[in-house]
C-alpha cells in the first residue's frame, strides 16, 4: 500500500457514479476490495479505451492514472460498468413510458470480485450484451471508423438528378436500399438502368416521406435513401444502447413487436417459430415501450371505445355514424358490438397493463400492404391475427377451446394457462441475409434523444409524414 493510501469500500453511495445512479437494492452482504495498484488500474484504462466497440466513444469517462485515489478510480470503474451493464442513458428519462425490465447487477460487489481475482478487464466487457446482434452492431460500427460500408449502400449526393429511363452508376445502391426499405423486392432490383419496378417503388417512398411522387431521384429524394456516416453511426450507437437497457437473458417463450419494423417475432422455447407484419402507433399516438403478458385471447370482441378516441373522432358525429358502424351508447361508453366490422376485428390478444395497449385483428386488411405501419392509436393490429391466434391456443393447449370461442359468435374468453409476455421493443437496425446493417426507418424520431444522450448531435431526421391514425385503438 502506498504511504496514506485510503483504501476505499465498495459500497461507496452510488451518488457518487454519475449516469444511471440510483439507489441499490438491498444486498446481504459487502465483499471489500483490494486497493488500486498498477496493473488493476492498467485494466481499467484499456477496457475504457475499448469503449468505442460500444458505441461510447463520444461520451467522456476520467481517464485512470497511478497513483490516483481509489475512491476516484472506483468511481470511474463503476461509471463505466453501469454503462455497460444497464446503458449510460436512463429510458425513463428519456420517454414518458418505459417498462421493460432493465438489468440489475450488484456492480460493486462485482467490481470487488473482480479486483480480487485480478480480471477487472474481463469483468467489464461481460457486461454488455453477447449475443450476436449486439456483436454484429459493435462490428458495424467500429467497421464505419475503417471506412468499410457497414451500415448500408453509399449514395452520392451530387446536383444531377435521375430521371425515369435514364442509367446512372448510383442505381445499384439506391436499389439495395429500396429493397433494404421493403419498397422493392430483390428480384427486381439489378443493372444500371432506372425504369419499371423501381421507378414505382421511388415514387411509393416519396409519398410516404411527403416528397412529390415524381419518380425523380433528387436531392430530398436520395437524403431519404442515404445516411452519412455520421448519421450511420449515431442510429447504430442509438440501437446499441437500447439492447444494453434489455435484460440479457429474456423469456425463452415470448412475442417481440419491433414497433420501427412494425414487424412481430414469436419465440418459442428460443427459437422464432412465426413472423408476420402488424400496424403500430402513428407517431402522434405511438406505441410505448413496454412488456406486458397476454393473458388471454378473446373471441369475437367488442369495443369500448376510450375516451380520447371519443372525444376527439367521434365527438362531432351523430347516431346514424354510430348505428352505421354498430355503436351504442352503454352505460355512458360508446361500445362496438362484435362482429367482422368490429375495430378490433373477430380477436383480441389481451394484455394486462395500465396503459391499455394490447394486440387484436382488424378489418382493414389493406394497411399490411404499406411500407410504413403507423397507422394506429398505439394498440398492435396483427396481420392474419386469427392465424396467429390458432398458433398460440396450439401450443398452449387451448386449440379446442379457442375453436368452440370462435364458432359461439359473440364475445367469448380463452384464458391462457401460461400468460405469454410480450415486449415491444424499438430497433432501427436490422441485417440482411449477407449480414449487412441496414439502417431502417426511425418513424418516430426516437433515436434521436438516445443518440444525444450518447453524446452526438442534433442531427436532421427525415421522417414519414404523418396520415393519421385509422379507426381503432
Amino acid at each position: 500500500m502506498r504511504p496514506g493510501q485510503f483504501v476505499a469500500p465498495l459500497f461507496l453511495s452510488l451518488a457518487l457514479l454519475g449516469c444511471n445512479a440510483k439507489p441499490p437494492p438491498d444486498r446481504s452482504a459487502t465483499l471489500e476490495a483490494p486497493p488500486w495498484d498498477a496493473g488493476l488500474t492498467r485494466q481499467l484504462s484499456e477496457a475504457i479505451d475499448k469503449r468505442r466497440a460500444h458505441g461510447l466513444d463520444r461520451l467522456a469517462f476520467d481517464a485512470p492514472k497511478a497513483g490516483q485515489d481509489d475512491a476516484a478510480l472506483t468511481k470511474t470503474a463503476l461509471a463505466y460498468a453501469s454503462a455497460l451493464a444497464r446503458g449510460a442513458s436512463d429510458p425513463h428519462k428519456l420517454f414518458e413510458i418505459y417498462t421493460l425490465p432493465r438489468p440489475d447487477p450488484d456492480l460493486q460487489r462485482e467490481l470487488a470480485q473482480a479486483m480480487s481475482e485480478r480480471k477487472v478487464g474481463a469483468w467489464l466487457e461481460a457486461l454488455a450484451p453477447q449475443d450476436e446482434n449486439y456483436r454484429k452492431l459493435s462490428q458495424a460500427y467500429l467497421a464505419l471508423g475503417e471506412g468499410a460500408p457497414a451500415a448500408g449502400p453509399d449514395i452520392a449526393r451530387t446536383s444531377t438528378s435521375i430521371r425515369p429511363g435514364q442509367s446512372d452508376v448510383r442505381i445499384p445502391a439506391v436499389a439495395a436500399q429500396l429493397v433494404a426499405l421493403d419498397y422493392l423486392e430483390a428480384r427486381q432490383a439489378g443493372g444500371l438502368a432506372y425504369s419499371g419496378p423501381m421507378v414505382a417503388a421511388v415514387r411509393r417512398m416519396q409519398g410516404d416521406y411527403g416528397i412529390e411522387a415524381d419518380g425523380v431521384l433528387g436531392g430530398r429524394t436520395l437524403e431519404a435513401l442515404s445516411l452519412t456516416d455520421e448519421q450511420r453511426a449515431a442510429q447504430i450507437a442509438a440501437n446499441m444502447e437500447r439492447l444494453r437497457w434489455l435484460e440479457r437473458e429474456p423469456p425463452a417463450t415470448r412475442i417481440d413487436v419491433n414497433i420501427a419494423a412494425a414487424r412481430l417475432t414469436y419465440w418459442q422455447d428460443g427459437a422464432a417459430i412465426d413472423s408476420r407484419r402488424v400496424i403500430v402507433g402513428e407517431p402522434d399516438t405511438a406505441t410505448p415501450q413496454l412488456a406486458s403478458p397476454i393473458k388471454r385471447l378473446v373471441a369475437n370482441p367488442s369495443w369500448t371505445v376510450p375516451r380520447s378516441i371519443e372525444r376527439k373522432e367521434l365527438a362531432s358525429k351523430g347516431e346514424d355514424y354510430l348505428r352505421r358502424n354498430n355503436m351504442a351508447w352503454k352505460d355512458g361508453w360508446i361500445v362496438q358490438s362484435s362482429g367482422p366490422a368490429n375495430s378490433l376485428g373477430l380477436v383480441k390478444f389481451d394484455m394486462a397493463n395500465e396503459h391499455a395497449i394490447y394486440l387484436h385483428d382488424t378489418p382493414a386488411k389493406q394497411l399490411f400492404g404499406e411500407v410504413q405501419r403507423q397507422r394506429s392509436h398505439g394498440c398492435v393490429r396483427v396481420e392474419d391475427a386469427l392465424g396467429f391466434a390458432e398458433i398460440i391456443a396450439a401450443q398452449e393447449g387451448v386449440g379446442d377451446a379457442w375453436r368452440r370461442a370462435r364458432s359461439e359468435g359473440r364475445e367469448q374468453n380463452v384464458a391462457l394457462p401460461n400468460p405469454i409476455p410480450v415486449r415491444l421493443l424499438y430497433q432501427t437496425v436490422l441485417f440482411n441475409e449477407g449480414g449487412q446493417a441496414i439502417v431502417r426507418a426511425d418513424p418516430y424520431d426516437w433515436n434521436t434523444r438516445v443518440a444525444r444522450a450518447l453524446g452526438f448531435g442534433q442531427g436532421e431526421a427525415l421522417l414519414a409524414k404523418s396520415r393519421g391514425p385509422e379507426p381503432g385503438p
